[in-house]
């Protein structure tokens, strides 16, 4: 059972892993260093602990001990109760959800080992929009995509605002970073996927054209908000894919597209 405190210092040391959680280089570096990510909110420290993270502590208001009883009766870290202002000056913004959890991190699979089972992944290119991942793992979960391969310079799928915004779907969805890019490619193809590289470019074959639901196994490459993948990344697809576009528009922003993308590749695909 955990230990109920009651903290009226903004400066007390136990409540560390809360400091500055709007200064997002900070938490870049010192979350990842510290092997911690801060859950926000009742659904999400469930989902977390649901997944097998192990808590190192959680920060409340007091009207929310009740709601996260019985969380609070079954794990052994430290819960601390604070008033919302004074969590608001450890944070630098106001808890609208009043549940912020420490979560340990746990090490990430090889992406040799994901591959050997999955049938559909996602793969991302330089997607270090927060909002952007948390969106995309979201649909990833929700469609059916059996895992996420992340470039080096992708954003943290663990940050605060990924989570957030996947309402916990970033625990649902195995991920693993590629070392070495767009090099590690050639190892997604070598486990038997087709690379599909999603690009507006109108000179592109049109997603359904490809038929990907109907491929034994697919790797669709995603790009930023706004540069797309690199000529790297695009010389390395097996195809170039696109949604096709109405009305003049150009095309999607990369959490929709990613969206109607999972939904192509595993459309017709058996459930577990």
């Amino acid at each position: 059972m955990a230990e109920l405190l009651t903290v009226n210092d903004p400066d007390d040391p136990r409540l560390h892993d809360y400091t500055g959680l709007t200064d997002v280089e900070l938490r870049r570096r010192r979350e990842p260093e510290e092997g911690l990510f801060i859950a926000e909110g009742e659904k999400v420290i469930r989902r977390a602990l649901h997944a097998g993270y192990g808590m190192r502590s959680m920060l409340l208001s007091a009207k929310w001990v009740d709601a996260m009883r019985d969380v609070i009766d079954g794990v052994p870290a430290p819960v601390y109760v604070v008033e919302p202002d004074l969590a608001e000056r450890v944070t630098g913004y106001h808890v609208h959800r009043g549940a912020l959890a420490s979560m340990r991190r746990e090490p990430l699979p090889a992406a040799r080992d994901l591959l050997a089972t999955a049938r559909r992944v996602a793969v991302m290119e330089s997607v270090n929009d927060h909002t952007n991942i948390g969106a995309i793992f979201r649909s990833a979960a929700a469609l059916g995509m059996d895992a996420v391969l992340l470039s080096p310079d992708c954003a943290d799928p663990l940050y605060r605002r990924s989570v957030k915004v996947s309402m916990g779907a970033v625990f649902s969805v195995p991920y693993a970073r590629l070392d070495s890019w767009p090099h590690d490619l050639g190892a997604v193809r070598e486990a038997g996927f087709r690379l599909l590289a999603l690009t507006p470019d109108a000179t592109a074959t049109a997603l359904d054209e490809e038929a990907p639901h109907r491929l034994e196994r697919v790797a669709l490459m995603l790009g930023a908000e706004g540069e797309g993948l690199s000529a790297r990344a695009l010389r390395a697809a097996d195809a170039r894919v696109r949604i096709p576009m109405s009305h003049g528009v150009d095309s999607l922003n990369v959490g929709a597209a990613a969206a109607v993308a999972f939904y192509a590749v595993t459309a017709g695909r058996p459930q577990p």
